[in-house]
Protein backbone atom coordinates (compact mmCIF):
# COMPACT_ATOMS: atom_id res chain seq x y z
CA UNK A 1 0.00 0.00 0.00
CA UNK A 2 1.38 3.39 -1.03
CA UNK A 3 2.13 5.69 2.17
CA UNK A 4 -0.24 8.91 0.26
CA UNK A 5 -3.08 6.07 0.81
CA UNK A 6 -2.26 5.42 4.33
CA UNK A 7 -2.04 8.91 5.12
CA UNK A 8 -5.24 9.60 3.15
CA UNK A 9 -7.14 7.18 5.07
CA UNK A 10 -5.32 8.16 8.21
CA UNK A 11 -6.49 11.34 7.97
CA UNK A 12 -10.26 10.29 7.19
CA UNK A 13 -10.66 11.60 3.57
CA UNK A 14 -11.69 7.91 2.84
CA UNK A 15 -14.41 5.66 4.20
CA UNK A 16 -17.35 5.41 5.67
CA UNK A 17 -16.88 8.17 8.42
CA UNK A 18 -15.32 10.16 6.45
CA UNK A 19 -17.32 13.47 7.75
CA UNK A 20 -16.66 12.45 11.69
CA UNK A 21 -12.64 11.67 11.35
CA UNK A 22 -11.84 14.76 9.23
CA UNK A 23 -9.55 17.13 10.95
CA UNK A 24 -11.31 20.38 12.12
CA UNK A 25 -15.09 18.99 11.35
CA UNK A 26 -16.96 17.92 14.30
CA UNK A 27 -20.02 15.70 14.06
CA UNK A 28 -23.21 17.57 14.08
CA UNK A 29 -24.77 18.66 17.22
CA UNK A 30 -28.22 17.72 18.22
CA UNK A 31 -30.06 20.83 19.61
CA UNK A 32 -32.61 20.31 22.26
CA UNK A 33 -32.01 16.76 23.52
CA UNK A 34 -34.21 16.70 26.35
CA UNK A 35 -34.27 14.70 29.85
CA UNK A 36 -38.48 14.39 30.08
CA UNK A 37 -40.20 12.56 32.95
CA UNK A 38 -44.17 11.99 34.07
CA UNK A 39 -45.49 11.96 37.31
CA UNK A 40 -48.85 10.15 37.57
CA UNK A 41 -51.18 11.34 40.43
CA UNK A 42 -54.04 9.39 39.07
CA UNK A 43 -55.46 7.67 42.24
CA UNK A 44 -54.57 10.35 45.06
CA UNK A 45 -55.76 13.10 43.18
CA UNK A 46 -59.12 11.57 42.02
CA UNK A 47 -59.58 10.38 45.75
CA UNK A 48 -59.27 14.23 46.82
CA UNK A 49 -56.08 13.63 49.01
CA UNK A 50 -53.77 15.78 46.50
CA UNK A 51 -54.06 18.69 44.85
CA UNK A 52 -52.05 18.58 41.44
CA UNK A 53 -52.19 22.32 40.91
CA UNK A 54 -50.74 22.58 44.32
CA UNK A 55 -47.61 20.13 43.58
CA UNK A 56 -46.70 21.86 40.25
CA UNK A 57 -46.32 25.13 41.92
CA UNK A 58 -44.45 23.12 44.33
CA UNK A 59 -41.84 21.85 41.95
CA UNK A 60 -41.68 25.41 39.73
CA UNK A 61 -40.37 26.69 43.25
CA UNK A 62 -38.32 24.45 44.66
CA UNK A 63 -36.21 22.88 41.25
CA UNK A 64 -33.31 24.14 41.68
CA UNK A 65 -31.39 24.68 38.08
CA UNK A 66 -27.04 25.73 38.15
CA UNK A 67 -27.82 25.79 42.26
CA UNK A 68 -30.26 27.90 42.55
CA UNK A 69 -34.11 27.75 43.37
CA UNK A 70 -37.06 29.28 40.70
CA UNK A 71 -34.38 29.74 38.34
CA UNK A 72 -36.57 27.39 35.59
CA UNK A 73 -36.18 29.85 32.92
CA UNK A 74 -36.74 28.45 29.38
CA UNK A 75 -34.54 25.81 30.76
CA UNK A 76 -36.56 23.37 32.78
CA UNK A 77 -40.55 23.16 31.91
CA UNK A 78 -43.19 21.83 34.18
CA UNK A 79 -46.37 21.69 32.62
CA UNK A 80 -49.95 19.62 34.18
CA UNK A 81 -52.18 17.74 32.04
CA UNK A 82 -55.12 16.42 34.18
CA UNK A 83 -53.59 13.96 36.75
CA UNK A 84 -50.22 13.73 35.04
CA UNK A 85 -47.27 16.42 35.64
CA UNK A 86 -44.56 16.78 32.81
CA UNK A 87 -41.27 18.02 33.76
CA UNK A 88 -39.14 18.37 30.40
CA UNK A 89 -35.48 19.91 30.76
CA UNK A 90 -32.76 20.48 28.28
CA UNK A 91 -29.55 20.45 30.86
CA UNK A 92 -29.45 17.12 32.15
CA UNK A 93 -32.22 16.70 35.30
CA UNK A 94 -32.03 13.58 37.40
CA UNK A 95 -35.19 11.44 37.69
CA UNK A 96 -34.18 10.56 40.97
CA UNK A 97 -33.90 14.33 41.99
CA UNK A 98 -37.69 14.22 40.98
CA UNK A 99 -38.23 11.27 43.23
CA UNK A 100 -36.68 13.34 46.31
CA UNK A 101 -38.95 16.21 45.71
CA UNK A 102 -41.96 14.45 45.45
CA UNK A 103 -40.93 12.51 48.59
CA UNK A 104 -40.56 16.05 49.93
CA UNK A 105 -43.70 17.41 48.86
CA UNK A 106 -45.40 14.48 50.64
CA UNK A 107 -43.72 14.77 54.18
CA UNK A 108 -44.71 18.65 53.98
CA UNK A 109 -48.43 17.81 53.36
CA UNK A 110 -48.47 14.61 56.06
CA UNK A 111 -49.29 12.24 52.84
CA UNK A 112 -45.93 10.38 53.19
CA UNK A 113 -47.22 7.75 55.59
CA UNK A 114 -50.26 6.85 52.56
CA UNK A 115 -48.55 7.09 49.30
CA UNK A 116 -45.05 6.12 48.47
CA UNK A 117 -43.68 7.38 44.81
CA UNK A 118 -42.84 4.44 42.74
CA UNK A 119 -41.30 4.19 38.62
CA UNK A 120 -43.66 2.73 36.45
CA UNK A 121 -41.27 2.78 33.71
CA UNK A 122 -38.00 4.14 32.25
CA UNK A 123 -39.31 7.91 32.60
CA UNK A 124 -42.61 7.99 34.48
CA UNK A 125 -43.18 8.14 38.40
CA UNK A 126 -46.72 6.94 40.03
CA UNK A 127 -47.88 7.53 43.21
CA UNK A 128 -49.38 4.65 44.68
CA UNK A 129 -51.18 3.87 48.08
CA UNK A 130 -49.11 1.48 50.39
CA UNK A 131 -50.57 -1.94 49.82
CA UNK A 132 -51.48 -3.11 53.91
CA UNK A 133 -52.15 -6.81 54.08
CA UNK A 134 -55.25 -7.76 55.76
CA UNK A 135 -53.92 -10.60 57.34
CA UNK A 136 -51.39 -8.87 59.83
CA UNK A 137 -54.47 -7.15 61.15
CA UNK A 138 -56.53 -9.97 61.95
CA UNK A 139 -53.62 -11.45 63.86
CA UNK A 140 -52.50 -8.37 66.20
CA UNK A 141 -56.53 -8.17 66.63
CA UNK A 142 -56.23 -11.70 67.85
CA UNK A 143 -53.92 -11.16 70.24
Amino acid sequence: MPVSCLCRSWRGVEGPLAPLDAPGRHPPKQKGAAWKFTLDLTHPVEDGILDSANFETFLKERIKVNGKTGNLGNVVQVGRLKNKINVTSEKQFSKRYLKYLTKKYLKKNNLRDWLRVVASNKETYELRYFQISQDDDESEADE
